[in-house]
């Protein structure tokens, strides 16, 4: 397949899941109109959408159904974002820019930021029990799943390790944890239920799906260090350097920029790795796992 063919796959599945959140979301002019007019300007016509992206692409492996991809990449979607709100507000990392426009607290009011992440939490979950499409069974599991990743065993233990980590020197595997349930927990939770929109899943392809997404998860944030060290906050869509200027433990920092870059590459040829098993049918998740070690911004 080639770059052109990969592209256009992407732009059609961002356009897909805009089409989904649209639907998913709650109306602008639906009461309390403040709320649901910020989580639709945060939420909408932004982002790489990578974790929708990684959905689709297993979901296609397994033959999943198109009604439930696009739920679910909604869902994990909305948890991204919820996340995001939250990580930017004056308690967190205190950040006025996101995806290239003012954060929610800076655009509305941190009262209404807040709102705005407890809302999108909660509206993933209905996103993703509005399903008809699957066995009852597989979609309990799959909100178990879902759950687990966002809560203080994935993506939300992640963020306070980070936030008690401050001005800490981490190891290596200390900063390898923080960052498999910061960020790693959230992509791996991606994969797996855009495949279970097919089909319940072997051990075997549950380990290999799970090996490709701590690869991924663990590069992605690896790439991001990288950048936040060497882009600019146009490039970014989101303030530069602040990492550094807040004192926060990275890879650039344990590792030096040239040993985080060898990582990254290091990391994408074991997702590649990883994917063997599935043959040729993986390129969709190989070509994303170039694009996240590979990607400018």
């Amino acid at each position: 397949m080639s770059t052109q063919d990969f592209k256009a796959w992407m732009e059609g599945v961002q356009a897909d899941v805009e089409r989904a959140l649209e639907a998913c979301l709650p109306a602008a002019d639906a009461v309390p109109h403040k709320l649901h007019e910020a989580m639709r300007y945060t939420a909408l016509g932004g982002g790489k959408r990578v974790r929708p992206l990684l959905a689709y692409a297993s979901a296609a492996l397994f033959g999943g159904d198109a009604q439930a991809v696009a739920r679910v990449a909604s869902a994990v979607e909305m948890i991204h974002v919820y996340s995001l709100v939250h990580d930017d507000m004056p308690c967190m990392d205190d950040d006025d820019l996101r995806r290239g426009k003012p954060t929610v607290h800076v655009a509305y009011d941190e009262a209404t930021a807040l709102l705005v992440g407890d809302a999108l939490q909660a509206q993933a979950f209905q996103t993703l029990a509005d399903i008809d499409t699957l066995p009852a069974a597989r979609q309990v599991t799959m909100l178990r799943l879902l759950a687990e990743a966002a809560g203080s065993a994935g993506m939300c233990g992640g963020q306070a390790i980070d936030l008690d980590s401050v001005g800490l020197a981490l190891t290596r595997n200390e900063l390898e944890r923080m960052h498999q349930l910061k960020t790693g927990a959230m992509l791996r939770v991606s994969v797996i239920l855009g495949a279970l929109c097919g089909k319940d899943l072997s051990p075997t392809e549950l380990e290999a799906l799970g090996a490709y997404s701590k690869a991924i998860g663990l590069a992605f944030q690896v790439v991001d260090d990288v950048l936040d060290a060497t882009a600019d906050s146009a490039t970014l869509g989101k303030t530069a350097g602040k990492d550094a200027a807040d004192n926060k433990p990275t890879y650039v920092s344990i590792l030096g920029l040239d040993q985080s870059k060898e990582l990254a590459e290091q990391l994408r040829r074991e997702a590649h790795d990883a994917l063997a098993p599935f043959g040729e049918q993986a390129q969709r998740l190989r070509e994303l796992a170039d694009l996240i070690v590979q990607r400018k911004a």
